[in-house]
C-alpha cells in the first residue's frame, strides 16, 4: 500500500518560541511502520510555533503532485472544518468551530492555546452550519452553493445511510431524512445516540463513518486533556471509536487509547476500519508522531499510559503496566506534531498509477514543534 500526505501550503510565521528545542532527529525519521524515538524531553513551558492563516496570493495557488492538478472550488467559507461527498457529486461542508467554554486548560496553558488558535484562524464563532456545495456543469467549481443544515451544534462528521443523513454534533449523533438532489433539509432531527461532551469537551469534533451494511455508525471521540491531567474520571467513552447500533442507539466502546482520532476509512480490500490519530503534546519536538493504523475490536493503543506501543508516559499517575503490556503498536507513523486529520483509500483510473491501491492522509500542521510540520 502507497501512502501520499497531503499538506497545505501555508505562510509559516511566529507566534510564541518557549523553551528553544532543536529537533534531535531528520523529520523523515519519525515517518513509517517502525520509526525511531527521541527521548523525551518534557516542558513546564511548551515550544510553540504555528503558521498564520492565509489565502491564497493574487494568482496563486497551491502546488500539486506531477500528473495531478488543484483549483478552488469555493471560497469564503466559515472556518471549513470536514468534508463529505455525496453520491450525486454534491459536496457537504461543515462550518464549525469549537462550541463556547469547550474548557479543559486553564492559566497559562489557556492563555497559550487562545493565541495559537487566533494565530492560525480558529479562533472565531461557530458557523453550526452545512453548507451544499454543486458543480453543475463539472468544471470544478461550485455553481450551487445552499445552507444545507443550520442551528446545528458544532458540526464534524457526516454520513449518509439509505434516505437517512446523520451528522456528528459535538455532543450527539443526530438523525435527518434525505432525499437525493435535495439541496437543503428543513425537518428536525432525531437524536440517536449521545456523544461524550461533559464535564467539559476539550477535543470536541467528532467523526462519523457508517458500517459497509448500513447497521452501524462508528464514532470518533477525542480525549477530554492532552495526557489526562484532568483525571480519567473525564476521559468515559473518550480517547476512542465508538459503535453506534443504528436500530437501538446503543453504543459500545469499539476501541479505545486512541488520544484524537480523526479520519475513518475502510480498507477496501480487507474491509477492516482505519483510522489516524493525533498523539500527545509537551514532550519535545520529536514526540509523539502522529499515525494511521488498522483498528481492532476491542484494541487499546496506549493513550495516556504509553505510546507506539510499550513507551511509557511517566507523566502519568498512577501508572498502568497492565494496560501498557496490551498496547497495540499502529501501523505507520505520521511525523510527530503533524496534526494528521482525514485520509482516503485511493482507487480509480482518474489518479496515476503510481497513486493507485494507496491512502491519502490531510496533514493540518501543529504548535508544539520549531520547525513546524505537517502544513
Amino acid at each position: 500500500m502507497k501512502l501520499a500526505l497531503i499538506a497545505p501550503p501555508m505562510v509559516v510565521g511566529l507566534l510564541l518560541a518557549a523553551c528553544g528545542e532543536e529537533p534531535a532527529l531528520p523529520q523523515q525519521d519519525t515517518f513509517g511502520p517502525k520509526p525511531k524515538l527521541a527521548e523525551p524531553n518534557r516542558q513546564i513551558i511548551p515550544t510553540v510555533k504555528i503558521a498564520p492563516a492565509t489565502g491564497w496570493p493574487a494568482g496563486g495557488k497551491p502546488l500539486a503532485a506531477e500528473g495531478l492538478a488543484v483549483g478552488a472550488f469555493a471560497a469564503e467559507l466559515n472556518h471549513p472544518r470536514w468534508l463529505y461527498v455525496l453520491p450525486n457529486g454534491d459536496a457537504l461542508v461543515a462550518e464549525t468551530n469549537k462550541p463556547p467554554d469547550s474548557g479543559g486548560r486553564s492559566g497559562l496553558a489557556a492563555w497559550i492555546m487562545g493565541r495559537v488558535m487566533a494565530r492560525a484562524g480558529a479562533g472565531v464563532p461557530s458557523a453550526n452550519r452545512i453548507t451544499l456545495l454543486r458543480d453543475d456543469n463539472h468544471d470544478g467549481v461550485a455553481e450551487t452553493r445552499t445552507v444545507f443544515l443550520a442551528e446545528l451544534n458544532s458540526p464534524f462528521g457526516m454520513a449518509l445511510v439509505g434516505d437517512n443523513f446523520y451528522v456528528a454534533n459535538t455532543d450527539a449523533v443526530v438523525r435527518y431524512p434525505y432525499k437525493p438532489g435535495q439541496t437543503e433539509i428543513r425537518e428536525s432531527g432525531v437524536k440517536i445516540a449521545d456523544l461524550p461532551s461533559l464535564p467539559f469537551n476539550h477535543h470536541w469534533t467528532k467523526n462519523i463513518i457508517a458500517s459497509p451494511d448500513g447497521a452501524k455508525l462508528y464514532a470518533t471521540v477525542g480525549s477530554n486533556s492532552n495526557v489526562a491531567e484532568n483525571g480519567m474520571d473525564a476521559e468515559q467513552n473518550r480517547a476512542a471509536i465508538l459503535e453506534i447500533d443504528l436500530a437501538t442507539g446503543v453504543t459500545r466502546l469499539f476501541a479505545s487509547g486512541f488520544r484524537n482520532p480523526n479520519g475513518l476509512a475502510w480498507e477496501p480490500r480487507s474491509g477492516t476500519l482505519w483510522t489516524v490519530v493525533n498523539e500527545r503534546d509537551e514532550i519535545g519536538n520529536d514526540l509523539v508522531p502522529d499515525y494511521l493504523t488498522s483498528v481492532k475490536d476491542g484494541g487499546f493503543y496506549g493513550w495516556p499510559y504509553s505510546y507506539f506501543g510499550q513507551h511509557v508516559d511517566e507523566r502519568i499517575e498512577p501508572p498502568r503496566p497492565d494496560l501498557v503490556a496490551q498496547a497495540i503498536v499502529p501501523d505507520y507513523a505520521l511525523g510527530a506534531h503533524t496534526a494528521s486529520l482525514g485520509l482516503t483509500f485511493s482507487s480509480g483510473t482518474l489518479l496515476p498509477e503510481r497513486l493507485r491501491d494507496g491512502v491519502f492522509v490531510g496533514q493540518h500542521g501543529s504548535w508544539n514543534r520549531d520547525p513546524p510540520s505537517g502544513y
